[in-house]
C-alpha cells in the first residue's frame, strides 16, 4: 500500500506541473466560441502541451495502479492536491508570488493527505454488476451533452458549470478505472466501462480547456476540484465497499476534509498567470493598444449618425 500511495502522489505532481506547461499553451492559442473540439487540435500543435499531456498520461497511469489498492477518497484527494504543486512550481517558473495564506494552504494540504494516507484501508478492484460499467458509459455520454449546454452560458455560470461538468468527467474517470476488474486488451475491449473512462477524459479535458480560456479561472477550478472529490469518494464509500483502517473513520474524514478545503484555497492556481512578454525599449505597440481601446470605447459610446 506504501507503494500506492508513493504512485499518488507522484501522480499529482504530474498533474500540477502539466497543468503550469498546459496553461502556457492556453495562453497563446487563440480561444473558441463554445464547445470546439478543434481546440484539443490547436493545442496538440503546442510542445509545451503536448508535454503537459504527457505529464498527465503518466499521472493517469500512476493514478490507475494507485485505484487498484487505495480508496477513492484518497486517490482522489491526492489528485486534486495537484493544486498545490503547480502552486510551488508556478513561483520560480511563472514569477508567481504565493501570499502567507497560500503557504498555509499547501501546508495543510500536506497535513490532510498525511492523516488520509495514514488511515486508508487496502483495497482491490470493485466487483460490481455490467450493469453498474454500462451506467457508467450512459453517465459519460450525459455528461457530453450537459458540457455541450453548458459551454452556451455567460459569465461566472459558465465557467461554474463547465468546471462542474469536468470536474465529474475526471470522477468517472476514476470510477471507471475503480471497477475495471482486468486489464487484458481482449477484456477492456469488450468492457462498457472502458468506453466510459476514453469518453468521461476526452470530454471533461475538452470542457476545462474551453472554461479555462474564456472564464474565471478560480470559479472553474474551485467547482472542478468539489465535483472530482466529493462525488467520487461518496460513489466509493456507498457503492463500491471503500473504507478506512479499523476505528480510523474519523481521521479520514479530517484529512479529507482539510485536503480538500485546503486545495480549494489554491483554486487560482487552477491555471497560474503567464505574464505577458514586455515590449521592447521604444516599442510603441503597447500605447497604440491603448489608444485603439480608447478609440474603439469613443465609437461605442457616441456611435456615428
Amino acid at each position: 500500500m506504501v507503494w500506492s500511495l508513493l504512485g499518488a502522489l507522484a501522480a499529482a505532481c504530474c498533474f500540477g506541473v502539466a497543468t503550469v506547461l498546459e496553461a502556457v499553451a492556453a495562453r497563446t492559442t487563440a480561444p473558441s466560441e463554445g464547445i470546439d473540439p478543434r481546440l484539443l487540435v490547436r493545442l496538440a500543435a503546442n510542445l509545451p502541451f503536448l508535454t503537459g499531456i504527457g505529464l498527465d498520461l503518466l499521472g493517469f497511469v500512476l493514478e490507475l495502479a494507485a485505484l487498484r489498492s487505495l480508496p477513492l477518497f484518497v486517490v482522489q484527494a491526492i489528485v486534486a492536491a495537484a493544486l498545490a504543486v503547480t502552486a510551488v512550481v508556478a513561483g520560480p517558473v511563472l514569477k508567481v508570488r504565493l501570499r502567507g495564506a497560500e503557504w498555509a494552504a499547501v501546508l495543510a494540504v500536506c497535513a490532510g493527505l498525511a492523516l488520509l494516507g495514514s488511515s486508508a484501508g487496502r483495497e482491490g478492484p470493485a466487483h460490481v454488476g455490467q450493469a453498474f460499467h454500462w451506467t457508467l458509459l450512459g453517465c459519460a455520454l450525459v455528461l457530453l451533452a450537459v458540457g455541450a449546454a453548458a459551454g452556451r452560458l455567460r459569465g461566472t455560470a459558465r465557467s461554474v458549470a463547465l468546471g462542474l461538468v469536468a470536474g465529474l468527467g475526471f470522477g468517472l474517470v476514476a470510477l471507471a478505472a475503480r471497477v475495471l476488474t482486468s486489464l487484458n486488451p481482449l477484456d477492456l475491449v469488450t468492457d462498457p466501462a472502458s468506453y466510459a473512462l476514453a469518453a468521461a477524459g476526452v470530454a471533461a479535458l475538452l470542457f476545462y480547456a474551453t472554461a479555462l480560456q474564456r472564464g474565471s479561472v478560480t470559479s472553474t477550478t474551485a467547482a472542478m476540484v468539489v465535483a472530482e472529490t466529493v462525488v467520487p469518494a461518496a460513489v466509493g464509500v456507498v457503492l463500491l465497499g471503500d473504507h478506512t483502517r479499523p476505528g480510523l473513520g474519523p481521521v479520514a474524514a479530517a484529512g479529507f476534509a482539510l485536503a480538500v478545503a485546503a486545495t480549494l484555497a489554491l483554486a487560482r492556481f487552477g491555471e497560474p498567470h503567464v505574464p505577458d512578454p514586455a515590449p521592447a525599449p521604444g516599442d510603441s505597440s503597447e500605447g497604440d493598444k491603448g489608444r485603439r481601446a480608447g478609440n474603439d470605447r469613443s465609437e461605442s459610446a457616441h456611435p456615428a449618425g
